[in-house]
């Protein structure tokens, strides 16, 4: 399974253009910066169990199958539906106020998050 695997922050890019675009608020943004997020996938398939482990133990889990509808939470703890697909072996989800890829390049977990025409990207390596 391409995305089966855990991966720990490495960079990103445009996170304060980022997170200005999509409102977040200072107290998040800051708890965010440079954040040592480890992203845990499990891939069966179109199925799909997306959990990311925050500083602090605090942790986001996603489970969803491609094409179908699925109840998610962005970071911030917002809830919300969405239909993942599966584009070019990239997985897209449109956000409550971004679209984002992801995709796994150089044996790399890379990410791709777009709000009023600016992008976020965070790399993660993989750690196991």
């Amino acid at each position: 399974m391409a995305f089966t695997g855990k991966y720990e922050f490495e960079s990103d890019e445009n996170y304060d253009d980022f997170v200005k675009a999509i409102g977040l608020p200072g107290e998040k943004v800051e708890m965010g910066r440079n954040c040592k997020i480890v992203t845990e996938v499990v891939q069966n398939g179109n199925d799909f169990t997306w959990t990311q482990h925050f500083p602090g133990g605090r942790t986001t889990t996603n489970t969803f199958t491609i094409g179908k509808e699925a109840d998610m939470e962005t970071m911030g703890g917002k809830k919300f539906k969405a239909t993942v697909k599966m584009e070019g072996g990239k997985v897209v989800a449109d956000f409550p106020n971004y679209h984002h890829t992801a995709e796994i390049a150089g044996g790399k977990l890379v990410e791709l998050s777009t709000a009023s025409g600016v992008t976020y990207k965070r790399t993660s390596k993989k750690i196991a």
